[in-house]
């Protein structure tokens, strides 16, 4: 068994969950700052990860293949609306009266965030699996 490529899966995957961390706390940081216009107001964000494509000799030469892991595809705004809250005297108000804050949804950022920490959960408790069992192995190969 290959234990680097465990060991690189998981890695892959609690760099992605860190990201998508980092990116949630920006977008709850930024909620409630307001903009000079609609065009002008923190936009959320959102992580896209892809998968780590399969080398050649992944795909063909093992028995089993096994995957390589994840990857940040890219960091991109979400397409929201802005919030428009009717606050006359805030200094950014429009002629209405109106005030731009970021479309951000606080009840799904904070499912993101609680999704992305059981997610780094498990791949750190899928990472210490493959360490305990090459640690075996070791064990037991060395008896002999």
């Amino acid at each position: 068994m290959d234990y680097a490529a465990a060991f690189r899966i998981s890695a892959s995957g609690m760099a992605i969950e860190k990201t998508r961390l980092d990116v949630t706390a920006a977008n709850i940081a930024n909620m409630h700052s307001a903009g000079t216009s609609a065009g002008a107001v923190y936009r959320p964000m959102k992580v896209v990860a892809a998968t780590v494509p399969l080398t050649f000799s992944q795909q063909f030469g093992a028995l089993v293949a096994t995957g390589g892991g994840v990857q940040l595809a890219s960091v991109e705004p979400a397409q929201v609306a802005p919030r428009m809250v009717y606050e006359p005297g805030h200094p950014y108000a429009d002629a209405q009266g109106m005030v731009a804050y970021p479309g951000v949804d606080h009840t799904a950022e904070m499912m993101n965030l609680n999704t992305a920490l059981r997610a780094y959960e498990a791949n750190v408790v899928a990472m210490n699996a493959a360490r305990t069992m090459a640690a075996r192995t070791l064990d037991i190969g060395g008896q002999s």
